[in-house]
Parts: structure tokens; C-alpha cells; sequence
């Protein structure tokens, strides 16, 4: 047994030793750095089997507060889904009667069903040339049908028009091109614009009825002309500026993959003449002046309800 004046001079002496130790290592560690890295690591790997002993109840403890957490919620959650099913339920019953109305009502009214459009997928490939700005070349590989004219669109809606057609490939005009005009309908006023590609993101909307102006965040679709059918989603208005109306794109212009080509025909269809109409005749063609002078025209029989001159 030590005596107290031994113990007392042991403990003033314990803190400059723990000190001159303290400094003694961080010396150490200066000199012989690998050395003392060794012994570290030798230290840290001898002590994961207990820095795991100690992690392992927490971690247990957090498992058993989780499910004790969804054992509490678990009632809520099956109220919450039987009134879902509840109100699914009631959803499906509604949309199998209206498609059976819809199928009577077609079969009553000798309903023509529209033809499923033929199309193609191809990968879009960089663009280097060609006299367009915004547009994108498609493999379509050999063997394809594709025509001037056709419509492309990938997973969200148009794309653009076919322009040019080779062996393999196809290039697409965007929307957003400087070249590109496409008839839209805004889907609230039903009134009829045209898309104007700027080059930018986002395309304009001219020549809209100044007594309608579009409506922020109306949806927009073709109007239909030509090979280009009606109702195709091309994207939402949005006012990048006081009265400069312009059309966000649902198709994503900028990271184009995958984009599908539909072939929706031509529109030959031409309306019946309407009655005491006269069908004016071509002026006819010189190869080298064009059209000839109105000398040359024979004479046009007089129209109904109107004396002849």
C-alpha cells in the first residue's frame, strides 16, 4: 500500500505524464508515420468485433420501433385502401356501362371506325447537314414505307414532319424550326392558331383570334390538315412574355431515342359542288411564260339567276 504523500505525488504527477506522452505520440507519429499507421489499423481491426457489438442493439432497436410504427398504422392503412377499392369499384362499374352504351350507340348510329395508321420506329442519329436547323435523322432501316409528309411522335406527343426520305433514313423537320408551321386547336376556346417554330423550345402561336386570346396553360392540338390528323397532343400554352403566347412541347425536343413515323394517308377528299357553281377550268401552261392571257380562255356559260352580259 502506497502512503498518501505517495499517492498525492502520483496524482500531480499523472497529467504532465498523460501530456509529455500525448506529445511523445504525436511526435512518434511525425518521425515513423507508416509505423504508427500500422499500429492503428491493427488497433481499429482488433476493436470492429466490439464497435459492432455496440452498433448491433441500436440498429435492432430501430427495426423494432418501425414495426411497431407500422403495426399502429396498419388500421389507417386499411381503411384508407377499402375506400379506394370502394370508390374503384364504383369507377369500373361506371366506365363497363358507358362502354356498352357507346357500343350500342355506335352499332344504332352504323359508326365507321377510323383505320389504325401504319408506322415505323427508328433511333434518331445526329444531323450534321442538311438545310434545317431543328432536325433529326431516323435509322428506319431497309424496306420502309415511309412518304414525304408522314408524322413523327415519340412517347408524349409530335415531334414533327418527314421532309426527306432515303434507303435507310428519314429526316424528321421539328416543330421548333425556323421552317415549320403546323394548324393547332386550343383545346378551351376551340379556336384555331398556327405553331410557328422560332428555333427556340418553345414554338409560337400566331394568328390567333385577337378577340380570344390563349389561355394560360390550355392544352393545344392539331387541327388536322392534310397527312396530319386532328387531335394529336402537341403541348400546353404559356406566356413567355405580355402577349407573345408560346407552346411548352409535351415531346422532350432536346434528348430525343426512340421516335415512331405514322403514315395517316392522304387527304384526296374533295367537297361536292354546291348548287349554280361554276367550276372554273386551269389557265393553260406555255413551257416557257407560264400561265397564258385571259384572251385565251373560252367562254364561260353564264351562271344561274344572272343575265349574260
Amino acid at each position: 500500500m502506497l502512503s498518501i504523500h505517495a499517492r498525492q505525488v502520483l496524482a500531480k504527477a499523472v497529467l504532465p505524464i498523460l501530456i509529455l506522452l500525448a506529445v511523445g505520440l504525436v511526435l512518434l507519429g511525425l518521425v515513423r508515420r507508416p509505423a504508427v499507421d500500422g499500429v492503428r489499423l491493427m488497433a481499429t481491426d482488433f476493436m470492429a468485433p466490439a464497435y459492432h457489438g455496440l452498433v448491433w442493439p441500436q440498429e435492432r432497436v430501430k427495426v423494432w420501433l418501425m414495426d411497431l410504427r407500422g403495426a399502429t398504422d396498419l388500421a389507417k392503412e386499411n381503411a384508407r385502401l377499402r375506400d379506394e377499392n370502394r370508390a374503384l369499384r364504383h369507377w369500373y362499374d361506371v366506365a363497363v356501362a358507358l362502354a356498352a352504351e357507346n357500343g350500342r350507340l355506335k352499332k344504332s348510329l352504323h359508326w365507321i371506325p377510323e383505320t389504325v395508321p401504319q408506322y415505323v420506329t427508328g433511333r434518331v442519329t445526329r444531323d450534321d447537314g442538311g438545310p434545317y436547323s431543328r432536325a433529326v435523322l431516323l435509322d428506319v432501316g431497309s424496306g420502309h414505307d415511309v412518304r414525304i409528309g408522314d408524322v413523327a411522335l415519340d412517347a408524349a406527343g409530335l415531334l414533327g414532319r418527314v421532309t426527306e426520305v432515303g434507303p435507310h433514313t428519314v429526316r424528321v423537320l421539328m416543330i421548333n424550326d425556323d421552317a415549320s408551321r403546323i394548324p393547332v386547336t386550343l383545346g378551351s376556346s376551340h379556336r384555331d392558331a398556327i405553331m410557328a417554330g422560332d428555333d427556340t423550345a418553345s414554338p409560337r402561336l400566331i394568328f390567333y383570334p385577337q378577340d380570344h386570346h390563349p389561355v394560360e396553360g390550355e392544352r393545344v392540338e392539331t387541327r388536322g390538315q392534310s397527312t396530319m390528323p386532328a387531335g394529336l397532343p402537341v403541348g400546353t400554352v404559356h406566356y413567355s412574355a405580355p402577349n407573345r403566347p408560346v407552346v411548352v412541347p409535351d415531346a422532350d425536343l432536346d434528348r430525343l431515342d426512340i421516335v415512331r413515323v405514322f403514315d395517316y394517308g392522304d387527304d384526296d377528299s374533295q367537297a361536292p359542288d354546291a348548287p349554280g357553281r361554276v367550276r372554273v377550268k386551269k389557265l393553260p401552261q406555255n413551257p416557257l411564260t407560264g400561265p397564258l392571257p385571259f384572251s385565251w380562255l373560252p367562254n364561260l356559260p353564264d351562271m344561274p339567276g344572272r343575265g349574260g352580259q
